[in-house]
């Protein structure tokens, strides 16, 4: 920790950084699903319409998500108990997309009766889905109501922190794993969609690299 606060950059040009790559990393995968893929519709005819649904939702709606969660606090320039809210809806609302993602792959493997959970990119997401939810109810208890005593949240403070700052990287690994994954299902070797998959799990890595040194770094 010591050495990285002796780099000169700061907490500000991290988090800049890391909304460049996130958003190109969202245009991205809005390529991909939409002009490659078909489109997304949890109720589409065509099952892969369906599927669509899960790497959009788990990407835009989780990592994306999250990662401007942790960075709340470097980046949201208000009151503390603001940066607190807004950590704690975004971290919410990405919670329930990451469970709507899952839900919309299960239906589509229970519509072709491919089985659920088998693969390493499927363990990692389900096990970091779980722990999430478990981090987002305990940081609701201990630091939102009922609240635990100013001694007890400061002790547990920079665990709730690094816990947090494990599982978005554990949701960046389940992205990588799982373009992989689809881009080996889909044949995927060589062109412009094979490129697209590529450049969108670069960039989604992009993004988890700058939104960990915007959470490490100094505020400038």
């Amino acid at each position: 920790m010591a050495v990285i606060h002796q780099l000169p950059i700061s907490a500000t040009i991290a988090a800049l950084l890391a909304q460049l790559f996130g958003v190109v990393a969202m245009v991205l995968m809005f390529v991909w699903v939409l002009h490659y893929r078909g489109g997304i519709n949890l109720n589409a005819e065509n099952k892969s319409h369906i599927f669509n649904v899960h790497p959009f939702l788990m990407y835009v709606g989780y990592i994306f998500l999250s990662g401007e969660a942790l960075m709340a606090f470097k980046i949201v320039w208000t009151e503390r108990w603001m940066q607190k809210l807004v950590h704690t809806v975004f971290n919410l609302i990405g919670l329930a997309l990451a469970i709507l993602g899952v839900y919309a792959v299960f239906k589509f493997h229970s519509d072709f009766n491919i089985p659920n959970v088998y693969s390493l990119h499927s363990w990692i997401g389900i096990g970091t889905i779980s722990l999430f939810g478990f981090q987002w109810l305990m940081g609701f208890l201990l630091f939102w109501y009922p609240r635990a005593t100013k001694e007890i949240r400061e002790k547990l403070a920079p665990w709730h922190a690094l816990s947090g700052l494990v599982l978005f990287l554990l949701m960046i690994c389940a992205a990588e794993t799982g373009l992989v994954e689809i881009a080996a299902y889909n044949g995927l070797r060589r062109g412009a969609e094979s490129r697209v998959v590529n450049f969108t799990g670069l960039f989604i890595l992009l993004y988890g690299a700058a939104v960990t040194f915007a959470v490490l770094y100094r505020s400038s």
